[in-house]
């Protein structure tokens, strides 16, 4: 008896789900444990936390395609926006508003990854994809409305976490193109170039230094909402493609409104629930995407982690390997029908 594959859409949305979980609790634990810290050295704490979970978890070279130097503009611009001006603003922001606010804001995150990766790789948006990114956007319409109507948005501070969106989400769109690369990889260089950055311009701005146990507990947060939670967010992305992990992330601000309020925040209302649903709806029809239809691939070459059992991997070895490795692989031209997803083989046009 054979078993179908689990769909990519879910598989990708449950990877990208729990970075976003990841992200979201992190949001109301920075603002804790970054109070009266400046924002520079909270986001070369939490980088710098990123940076140790992802030399832990390193994987053997053969089994994930290795970063080379053609990626290191790349990589520079995703620690610049991703590792620098996010974490800065968002940490700056955090000070100067509430925390379910700030978190809920982050929605905006979706928004500009979703259009970048439009633009810029050519993802397509059917209508099933747009009705998830609407109800997540509609639920952080209300959420964010809700803050408004208690008075606890504050201008200054949500600017500054509007800022922190727009530029990951073009450090999420930047990411794409390393997506097929070694995680732990990815994240290692990106987190290093971001805390060293980050912890030289808090030496020269003269940014007071942190107490042990903040520190600690920024570097534990950082480990697990910025190192675990990018690594997660990058293989959504190979299974996912970068409009639907930026989506399906986009759930994140709920679960960080939801760790506020744990955390002592009593301002939910009605209105925070009907954006939860909402959001939650968004997800749920991102989980359940079925996209199948007959479509032709080009002859192509290329190095990613691959398996032998998916249709597309139909090269010979001498010694068949067990389970995923990596090597530089040519793909011969073919037509087939199956559930698929923009990722590194389905990038055809509808």
């Amino acid at each position: 008896m054979t078993h179908a594959p689990p769909s990519p859409a879910l598989r990708g949305g449950l990877l990208a789900l729990l970075a976003a979980a990841l992200f979201g609790l992190s949001t109301p634990l920075v603002q804790r444990f970054g109070l009266g810290m400046g924002p520079f050295t909270t986001a070369a704490l939490l980088y710098a936390g990123a940076a140790l979970v992802a030399g832990l978890l390193r994987r053997p070279a053969t089994r994930e395609a290795q970063l080379q130097r053609a990626d290191l503009p790349r990589l520079l611009a995703m620690a610049g926006m991703g590792a620098v001006i996010g974490p800065v603003a968002l940490a700056w922001g955090l000070q100067r508003t509430s925390g379910s606010s700030a978190s809920l804001m982050l929605t905006l995150e979706a928004v500009f990854t979703a259009i970048l990766a439009w633009r810029w790789y050519g993802e397509t948006l059917d209508r099933r994809v747009a009705a998830a990114v609407a109800l997540l956007l509609a639920g952080g319409v209300a959420l964010v409305f809700e803050q408004g109507l208690i008075g606890q948005v504050q201008l200054l501070g949500l600017l500054a976490v509007t800022a922190a969106t727009v530029a990951w989400g073009v450090d999420n769109t930047l990411s794409r193109g390393v997506a097929e690369r070694d995680p732990g990889q990815v994240v290692l260089v990106k987190a290093v170039l971001g805390s060293v950055a980050t912890a030289v311009i808090a030496t020269l701005w003269g940014e007071p230094r942190p107490g042990g146990l903040a520190a600690a507990a920024l570097l534990a947060v950082g480990a697990t909402g910025y190192g675990l939670s990018l690594r997660f967010y990058l293989l959504a992305q190979r299974a996912f493609g970068a409009a639907r992990t930026g989506s399906v992330f986009a759930f994140a601000p709920f679960i960080g409104a939801l760790g506020a309020f744990a955390l002592g925040d009593r301002s939910a209302s009605w209105l925070m629930a009907l954006g939860g649903f909402l959001m939650v709806c968004g997800v749920v029809l991102h989980l359940a995407e079925r996209h199948e239809h007959g479509h032709e691939h080009g002859e192509l070459e290329h190095e990613h982690a691959h398996t032998h059992d998916d249709g597309h991997h139909t090269h010979r070895h001498d010694v068949m390997p067990d389970g995923p490795h990596s090597h530089w692989h040519h793909h011969s031209p073919m037509g087939h029908a199956h559930p698929h997803v923009p990722d590194a083989h389905h990038t055809h046009k509808h």
